[in-house]
């Protein structure tokens, strides 16, 4: 018989190869194939995130889109009882802390947690805004306003103490609460169980949380970010990387941002693809939760909204609550580069 000579192929360009056609699976080459014929390669190869339990970033459906864009060591980082331990020493929240202490290169977080970061000082930088739309909050049926908070209980998950707080802690204080005295704060590994055992009043549900919420018919809505404004109109989470590390390494910076927003998109294109996915890398136990987190999280609007905006109205809010000093004006212009994401806005039209 005779043989077919084929070109030789390094071990990169087969990994390469491999990658282009899962992630062409996914969503699909077009422009994003051009992008990646014409750019020079990472500087780095390695890249690492925060372990993300929620379905904010969809990690978890991004890995080939990441290894497409040239990465071949991609790593998530656990979080820890010891991490958040450290944030609160720092007075920073998780993320902002993990950043600044070296142990991952991006995350995501709510905004106004990423805004008490670059007060208190962290080396963090701001690309994008990721969706709109991922909290409600939750109290008893008697309790139908923010006002109505005056005196009550109020559960804050210790994982995302840095990020709750600081959002209900806005909400009560522009209706004329003072939170450090009005509330009482009971913090606890799973606010949800307290609710449901009648220990607490309120609480902050997350993407993770709601359908267990819907389903069970667990307590009232007090406040949901999908649809009241001024919540609405404003991204709940963001992606932050380390100021050096953008700084250091462009090329890979912005190729980790085109595989984020692409994943995003997939989001919105193919719910239940990614809804499966959460579910075969057990970031979520059941596809119909996974699923209906997808549906109600706003993916649809990282093209259309001013994350600058978003920063400013949350800096607004801090600053008036007295919980930073800086001005908006000020941590914008130290902590943000939006030149990334204007470049992927005119690439990725489509």
């Amino acid at each position: 018989m005779n043989q077919v000579a084929v070109p030789f192929q390094s071990r990169r360009q087969l990994l390469t190869n491999a990658a282009l056609a899962g992630a062409a699976s996914l969503g699909g080459l077009g422009a994003w194939a051009k992008s990646l014929a014409a750019e020079p390669p990472p500087e780095v190869t390695t890249v690492r995130f925060e372990k993300d339990p929620a379905t904010c970033i969809a990690p978890q459906a991004f890995q080939e889109l990441l290894r497409g864009e040239g990465f071949t060591d991609i790593r998530y980082v656990e979080l820890t009882d010891a991490h958040l331990r450290r944030a609160d020493a720092a007075k920073l929240d998780f993320l902002s802390d993990m950043i600044a202490q070296g142990d991952v290169d991006f995350g995501r977080n709510f905004a106004p947690a990423l805004v008490l970061g670059m007060n208190a000082g962290a080396p963090t930088t701001i690309l994008a805004g990721l969706h709109l739309g991922c909290f409600e909050l939750i109290g008893k049926n008697e309790i139908r306003t923010l006002a109505d908070l005056k005196g009550r209980t109020v559960g804050i998950d210790l994982y995302e103490s840095g990020s709750s707080r600081p959002l209900i802690m806005i909400m009560t204080s522009l209706v004329g609460l003072d939170p450090a005295k009005d509330l009482h704060w009971v913090p606890s590994l799973r606010s949800i169980d307290l609710f449901v055992e009648g220990k607490i009043d309120a609480f902050l549900a997350a993407p993770t949380e709601l359908p267990e919420v819907r389903e069970k018919n667990i307590g009232h809505v007090i406040l949901s970010s999908m649809t009241d404004r001024p919540w609405a109109d404003h991204y709940c989470c963001m992606l932050a990387t380390h100021t050096e590390f953008a700084r250091k390494y462009p090329i890979a910076t912005k190729r980790v941002l085109r595989a984020i927003l692409k994943a995003v998109d997939l989001c919105v294109a193919e719910p239940k693809r990614v809804a499966q996915l959460l579910v075969d890398q057990r970031y979520m136990a059941r596809y119909d939760y996974a699923l209906q987190a997808l549906s109600e999280i706003r993916f649809d609007v990282w093209r259309d909204y001013d994350p600058e905006d978003t920063l400013r109205f949350y800096a607004l809010r801090l600053h008036e609550a007295g919980l930073i000093e800086s001005s908006p004006q000020k941590l914008i212009a130290e902590h943000t580069d939006w030149r990334f994401l204007e470049e992927l806005k005119r690439e990725l039209k489509a």
